[in-house]
């Protein structure tokens, strides 16, 4: 059995003080991931980011709530994480053990963060995982001179770094055609 993690699809993430983004598509990619294993009875787990830090765009309800269309669906489990990996803090490992899950499919917000971050623990705690790179998006990020990083570039180094080592990296259409 398999389970689909979409993280952090949150309404902070569309504050308009949020970096240059790639990837506009990466919603509707995630809502068809939806879509498709919830036809294929697989498990779908949202995952939500409850922000701690003083400049976090998690802090207030509202930001914290899923962005339309990517709130949980019946049964469907909700985990809550105060860090950028859904397996620190959290029952996700145990309630996957529980389901007899072995394979995982991994999207959302944001890649160079929570996304890879939940990615490399998931491999490490011996799960087989295939992240939808274009089911994730990626900020602009500031170096340590200060100086911007492009999106695009940084998106494409974090699949590099995951790539084989951590997960199968497949697009949307790929994994709706297996």
């Amino acid at each position: 059995m398999r389970a689909l993690l979409i993280i952090d699809v949150q309404q902070g993430f569309l504050d308009p003080k949020q970096p240059i983004r790639n990837n506009k598509d990466a919603e509707s990619n995630m809502l068809r991931l939806m879509e498709h294993c919830r036809q294929k009875e697989d498990l779908v787990i949202h995952i939500q980011h409850l922000g701690t830090a003083e400049d976090s765009f998690f802090l207030s309800e509202k930001n914290r709530t899923f962005q339309k269309g990517f709130g949980p669906q019946g049964d469907e489990k909700v985990i809550q994480k105060f860090v950028n990996s859904a397996f620190i803090g959290t029952d996700l490992e145990e309630y996957l053990h529980q389901q007899d899950i072995h394979d995982l499919i991994i999207a959302g917000l944001t890649l160079p963060h929570c996304v890879s971050t939940t990615t490399r623990m998931a491999a490490n705690l011996g799960f087989d995982v295939t992240l939808i790179e274009d089911a994730c998006a990626t900020y602009a990020l500031r170096d340590p001179n200060g100086n911007w990083l492009d999106p695009q570039n940084l998106h494409y180094y974090n699949l590099a770094a995951l790539n084989h080592e951590f997960a199968k990296i497949m697009t949307t259409q790929e994994f709706l055609d297996m």
